[in-house]
Formats: C-alpha cells, sequence, structure tokens
C-alpha cells in the first residue's frame, strides 16, 4: 500500500487517475467541461433556487401570517446564503483537490462509507423529488394556459396528458451532456423566473387590495392552524434549494491555485442571491398584501385577468420549469452513469446515455402522473431533504472540517443553523403529509 498523504501535502488528483478513469472523468456531465464563466454560476443558481415554489409563497404567508412570514423568509435567506458560501469555500478546501459533487465532499468529512450514505439519498431525494414536482408544474401551467387561451370553448384535457406533453421536451433536452451545454437552458429560465415573479406581483398590485380581505390564519381550527403552519415552513424551505447542485455547478469553472474557482463561483452567487431576494420578497408579500388568506397554493391561479397576461406567465413557468428540472437531473444523471460505467462496468457511449436517461425522464414523468398533489408534495419534501442538505448539512461537514474554536462566531453561528435545521426537518413534512391526506381523500388516479 502506498504512504497515505495528509492535506497539506495533497497530489493533484490527476496525478492519481489512470487514463482509463481520466478518459470516464472527461465523459460524466459534471467533469467533462470546465469553461462555465462567473454568471453561468448567477443563471443556474437562479434557475436551480427559483422554482415555481415561489408561486406558493403568498400561500404560505397566509399559513404562517405576516410577523412570522416575513420573519421565516429572512432569516432563510440569511441562513441559505451562509450555508452556501461554506459550500463554495469548502469546494476547495484540499489543496491540490476539487470536490465536484455533493457526496465527495460528504466522503471527506464522514468518511467514504459513511459519507456516501449520508449524502447520496438525501441528495437523491431533493433532486429527484423536484424533478418529479416539476413535471406537475410544467403540466398543471400548460393546462392553465391552454383554459385561459380557450376561455371555456374547448374541449376540457386531462393534466395527464398535459404533464406529458411537457416531459416529451425532456427526452430530447436530456441528451445534452454536461452542465455547460444546458446553460442556454439556465439562462432563458433564469430570466422567466424574474419575469412571472414580476407579473405575480405586478398583476396583484394593479388589482388591488381585496374589499374584505382577510389576514387571520388560513385554517379555522387550532388543528388546521398548527399543521397549516407546519405546511408553510416547508413551503419556505422549500424555495431555498440550490445547494443540491452547488458543487455541480462551481466544477464546471475552471480553477488554478492563483485563481480559485471561489471567487467567480460567489461573485455569481451574490448575484444570484440580489435577484432571488427580488423575486421572492415582493411575491410573497404583494401577494399576501392583495388576497390575504383567499390566495391559491399557486398565485398565478388566484389572478384571473388580464387574461393575455397571466397566460403569458404561465407559459414563462413552463420554459422556467423545463430549465429546472436539466439544472436538477444533471447531478442525478451524474450519478447514474458514474454507477453504471465505474461500478458495472458498461461502456460509455451514446447508447447508455440515450436508454439510462429516458428511463429517469419516463419513471419522473409516471410519479408526476399520479401524484399531482402540488402544495402538499412541497411542504412534504421540503421538510424531509431541502431542510438538512441546505440548512445544516454544510455546517456539520464545515465544523468537522475547519474545526471552529469552540465558543467563536463560526461555531455560534454552524450550531444555531445546525438546531434551526434540524426543527425545520422534524417539523415541516408533517404539515405537508396532512395536506397530501386531505388532497388524497377527495383524488381520483389519472383523471
Amino acid at each position: 500500500m502506498g504512504t497515505q498523504t495528509s492535506p497539506e501535502n495533497c497530489t493533484p488528483p490527476k496525478d492519481e487517475r489512470t487514463a482509463k478513469e481520466k478518459a470516464i472523468d472527461d465523459w460524466l456531465p459534471i467533469t467533462s467541461s470546465r469553461k462555465a464563466k462567473w454568471w453561468y454560476s448567477a443563471f443556474h443558481n437562479v434557475t436551480a433556487m427559483v422554482g415555481a415554489g415561489v408561486l406558493s409563497l403568498p400561500y404560505a404567508m397566509s399559513e404562517l401570517g405576516w410577523g412570522p412570514g416575513i420573519a421565516v423568509m429572512t432569516l432563510s435567506w440569511i441562513i441559505t446564503v451562509y450555508t452556501l458560501w461554506q459550500m463554495v469555500e469548502l469546494h476547495e478546501m484540499v489543496p491540490g483537490k476539487r470536490f465536484d459533487r455533493y457526496h465527495e465532499l460528504g466522503q471527506h468529512a464522514f468518511g467514504e462509507k459513511l459519507g456516501l450514505w449520508i449524502v447520496v439519498p438525501q441528495q437523491l431525494l431533493v433532486e429527484v423529488s423536484l424533478n418529479i414536482v416539476y413535471m406537475v408544474t410544467g403540466g398543471n401551467s400548460l393546462k392553465k394556459f391552454h383554459d385561459v387561451i380557450c376561455d371555456g370553448k374547448c374541449k376540457d384535457i386531462k393534466l395527464t396528458y398535459f404533464i406529458m406533453i411537457f416531459a416529451s421536451v425532456h427526452f430530447f433536452l436530456s441528451q445534452l451532456p454536461n452542465f455547460n451545454s444546458i446553460s442556454g437552458i439556465s439562462l432563458a429560465a433564469a430570466v422567466m423566473s424574474l419575469s412571472y415573479s414580476t407579473i405575480a406581483w405586478g398583476a396583484s398590485l394593479q388589482k388591488g387590495k381585496a374589499d374584505n380581505v382577510d389576514y387571520s390564519l388560513r385554517a379555522s381550527t387550532t388543528t388546521g392552524q398548527v399543521f397549516g403552519f407546519l405546511g408553510g415552513l416547508g413551503d419556505m424551505a422549500f424555495s431555498y434549494s440550490g445547494h443540491n447542485v452547488v458543487l455541480e455547478i462551481q466544477a464546471t469553472i475552471p480553477s488554478t491555485p492563483d485563481k480559485p474557482s471561489k471567487k467567480p463561483m460567489w461573485k455569481g452567487v451574490m448575484v444570484a442571491y440580489v435577484i432571488i431576494a427580488a423575486c421572492y420578497m415582493p411575491v410573497a408579500m404583494i401577494g399576501y398584501w392583495v388576497f390575504g388568506k383567499d390566495v391559491d397554493d399557486n398565485i398565478l391561479i388566484t389572478l384571473n385577468k388580464p387574461k393575455w397576461l397571466i397566460a403569458m406567465a404561465n407559459m414563462m413557468v413552463v420554459v422556467h420549469v423545463i430549465g429546472s428540472y436539466q439544472v436538477y437531473a444533471m447531478p442525478v444523471f451524474d450519478m447514474m452513469e458514474s454507477l453504471l460505467v465505474k461500478k458495472l462496468k458498461f461502456s460509455p457511449g451514446l447508447k447508455l446515455r440515450l436508454i439510462s436517461r429516458s428511463l429517469y425522464v419516463a419513471f419522473t414523468m409516471f410519479v408526476g402522473i399520479t401524484f399531482p398533489f402540488f402544495g402538499g408534495l412541497i411542504g412534504f419534501f421540503g421538510g424531509i431533504a431541502f431542510a438538512p442538505t441546505t440548512y445544516f448539512l454544510p455546517c456539520i461537514i464545515w465544523i468537522i472540517i475547519c474545526k471552529p474554536k469552540r465558543f467563536s462566531l463560526s461555531w455560534f453561528s454552524n450550531w444555531t443553523c445546525i438546531v434551526l435545521g434540524v426543527i425545520l426537518m422534524v417539523l415541516a413534512p408533517i404539515g405537508g403529509l396532512r395536506q397530501i391526506i386531505l388532497s388524497a381523500k377527495t383524488y381520483k388516479f389519472y383523471s
């Protein structure tokens, strides 16, 4: 056995890889292209973060109320900026090595086997559940576009078919080889997210405050209010879920000892977070201010006029979730292809990619068609998986690797995030699960 190297004198990985391993890395979607600029990081992060979840923020406010709603949203923004900064810093924490994937960082912190078991199931749960939710959102928005344009004059088409139409796009797009090849789609998606968010709060503002607007909590019973509050927490957690792909995005940026990738990456992240605040805060506050507790779990459904504007906003949501789906699917493709090529010894190539990725798109489409409970799904997955990977896993890894001094500011900040994140992880899914159960009572399969 060779001698172990400590992090201080770590040899660059390229010296250790065989020609075959290098060829596989050059083929895998995360590591095949490292030519990204800082602005790629900006729009990939916006696309990853501002999901259709922004449209459910006024609904989340109606479950939380003014004070807690604003507090939770602002606190989430601050915590996630902090944990994202930590991940950007940790990307090249070991000299000569890059943690190109979330699980590689986890393996460095928790050990080879345990790191995989801690990170991969959570990361997959986030990415796969988001892809399923985006299938439902894309189908819903296409249906809403169709219904608004038709205005009751056309034949009613089932949501199932719209989800299939939305999925058909992904059978083609999922064949794009790597992160940099989807940068055009991601840019379009980022522009759309800012546009439909602006339409959502602009149209609400123009409509003006409803006459008998009621800001009391959504549910009338105490039980309902408690569960609603927990569901609202899940919705808010869901809105900040971009950490699951942040190391993978950073892996596409070139890096040298004098110009580490963290500088352009952080620049992109800060631009992204300003845009995210510009999307989230006005939609949540103005949407709630106008409609109060009568707002739907998708603000665009509550707004019916002007028709052309609402139709356009729904089409923008479709374009945006097409981009979001691809950004979250890319790390999943990377994991699948790594497993197939490295462990199961399949030969890398177009045929493998075509079959494995098409099966994945078909799987997310099937689950989306079977369980399209939009609001409840967000709250449920928001709590279980987004809280750990976004709110506290980066802090635990930071404490293990960087060992901040006990009772120092860094130590306190990280432990605060860990405690809040664990509370969120335990409480939020309860509200979401109840909402799914209530929806399921009246739901008919494939209706």
